[in-house]
């Protein structure tokens, strides 16, 4: 599904990421972890087209994405949570949901324009699969894409438990419901890879345990491809079976989370070490 090869990323004469490279099989639940400046974020941003790579190469499902802008790879099918929340937090719960939907019904509308796949005869622009009177006057073909938007938010607002939430503004919820709600934003996407960047960031520990059932029953129910970056521990050892480690940019250990809590590396990364030792 994903490989990184030969990555590094340079910020100045800092180094981000340093010779990175790992495969994600599809269909796995994998972590990254590491600590602080570590550059786990700045994988996402790669991988997901907000930077592009000093050096080597991103491919999704064997096509190299490396140069390709952000919207470009959502339209790929990777979608992404952020570690800073990004809401829109004047919104309803609902309209943050339906917004990604709705982005989701265009691309797949502009594909099979561009593809020949719609009928020829009397087709609209391909910017919209209605027409500017339909738009209007909220009827026709508008009035029947929005009753399918709402429909399909409210299910994905029902799986992370928001369904009762819909019409409340979105940057009223907790912040454990906030951090659920762009979860449900991303999956509004239809992604074929989903990247959580720190979902339990802020997070009491009953709100982590209910995160873990959320995240392992997403990955089962939507048959995903999910990355996650975390620092619960206890998160990323109970829901991932392969777990990747990073320390100042570069991969030091990668395996089961046996393998992983057992790696001399890893902790000495976390825990340090004696000088003398």
């Amino acid at each position: 599904m994903l490989e990184l090869s030969h990555v590094n990323m340079r910020f100045g004469g800092v180094m981000a990421l340093s010779d990175m490279s790992f495969h994600i099989q599809e269909g796995s639940l994998t972590g990254i972890i590491g600590p602080n400046g570590a550059g786990k974020t700045t994988i996402f941003n790669i991988i997901s087209g907000v930077y592009t790579p000093t050096e080597g190469q991103v491919y999704f499902q064997g096509c190299d994405i490396t140069p390709l802008k952000a919207y470009q790879i959502i339209r790929l099918g990777v979608a992404r949570t952020f570690q800073n929340l990004r809401l829109f937090t004047r919104s309803t719960v609902l309209d943050n949901v339906m917004t990604s939907a709705q982005n989701r019904y265009i691309n797949t509308y502009r594909e099979e324009y561009f593809t020949g796949g719609m009928s020829q005869a009397n087709r609209p622009a391909p910017e919209s699969w209605y027409s500017f009177i339909e738009s209007c006057l909220h009827v026709g073909r508008w009035a029947k894409t929005e009753r399918t938007l709402r429909k399909t938010s409210l299910e994905l607002l029902d799986r992370v438990g928001l369904a009762d939430r819909a019409d409340q503004t979105a940057g009223t919820l907790p912040y454990g419901m906030q951090r659920r709600l762009e979860i449900a934003r991303a999956l509004a996407l239809s992604p074929k890879l989903l990247l959580l960047d720190e979902p339990a960031a802020g997070m009491n520990p009953e709100e982590v345990f209910e995160l873990n059932d959320l995240i392992t029953g997403i990955h089962r129910d939507f048959k995903l491809t999910i990355l996650v970056i975390e620092h619960h521990m206890d998160l990323i050892m109970r829901i991932c079976p392969h777990i990747i480690c990073l320390n100042f940019g570069a991969k030091i250990a990668e395996g089961s989370s046996g393998d992983i809590q057992n790696n001399p590396e890893v902790l000495a990364a976390y825990l340090g070490t004696d000088e003398e030792e």
